[in-house]
């Protein structure tokens, strides 16, 4: 589908080059639903060649350079050059990507290009925050399954690039038992003992509400509780509960004003849906330098 070289780069970083793909060709196949770019194609000589760069107007961590590339293999262009890497942090005007070629191709692949390099930089961006913020504690910043349908391999590869953990891919990795669920098997306890006996080798996670939940599940072999929407007080006393029998996680009424106060109780994770369902994109442009 791409170059050998794109394709090895996206591997390496543990993405689906088909998964990408598909993504772009539904993108770009939104664009030219009505059959061309009427614009391009009224103002722009088929044979004119043209030299640009992909530049962030704001500063942030940049991610998803590999599939702005991708998109502008797809649209026929390999000549170009990525001029910083997955995950780094850019000042304001970096020149991300330069390429080079038909110009009609460039102008079809750019909108696209830039609202996945936009909106997985955006994540990326806001997650950095988030780690950067706690910091000087164990806690992990991690990410959920409320992702954007499609994307989510890519959001939670921008996760990771600003520093953040990842969650659960999908609902086979591992299992996590919610309050439904308790309710449907007949109690916490039967509704561990019903997943460890179909997957006895996979992590189980179990949610808790209250002090008193936790407490039922405390001579249980789980991997972690999730501690749902207690205050930072109540995760306290669940830290010294568990005393490490197995890892906590906090999650629901978390802030960046009080991330600091839940993580200095000591819990190995805080959840954050927000990384992934309320990050700004960043502000990516394209400047054309000129024809060739």
């Amino acid at each position: 589908m791409f170059s050998p070289q794109l394709s090895k780069k996206i591997a390496d970083y543990g993405l689906t080059e088909a998964n990408i793909s598909n993504l772009i060709q539904l993108a770009i196949a939104e664009d030219l639903a009505g059959g061309s770019d009427i614009t391009s194609n009224a103002t722009v000589t088929p044979e004119q060649i043209s030299t640009a760069e992909f530049r962030n107007r704001k500063p942030g961590v940049i991610s998803g350079l590999l599939v702005a590339v991708a998109v502008l293999e797809h649209c026929g262009i390999n000549d170009y050059e990525l001029l910083i890497s997955e995950g780094d942090l850019a000042p304001a005007n970096s020149a991300l990507v330069r390429v080079k070629g038909n110009t009609r191709a460039i102008l079809l692949a750019e909108r696209t290009a830039l609202n996945f390099l936009g909106k997985l930089s955006g994540i990326s961006t806001l997650t950095k925050v988030w780690v950067t913020e706690v910091s000087e504690f164990k806690t992990k910043i991690r990410d959920t399954r409320k992702t954007t349908p499609g994307y989510r391999e890519l959001e939670k590869f921008a996760v990771r690039m600003g520093g953040g953990s990842n969650h659960r891919m999908s609902l086979s990795d591992a299992a996590l038992i919610k309050d439904n669920h308790v309710q449907a098997a007949g109690g916490a306890a039967s509704a561990f003992n019903q997943v460890l006996t179909k997957n006895p080798t996979l992590p189980i996670e179990i949610e808790v509400d209250t002090i008193a939940q936790l407490n039922e599940i405390l001579n249980l072999n789980v991997d972690l509780a999730m501690l749902d929407n207690m205050s930072p007080d109540q995760c306290r006393a669940a830290v010294a509960l568990v005393a490490g029998k197995f890892k906590l996680e906090a999650s629901g009424g978390i802030t960046l004003e009080n991330a600091k106060s839940y993580a200095a109780t000591g819990v190995d994770y805080l959840a954050i849906g927000a990384l992934t369902h309320s990050a700004t994109n960043l502000d990516i442009g394209l400047d054309f330098l000129g024809d060739n």
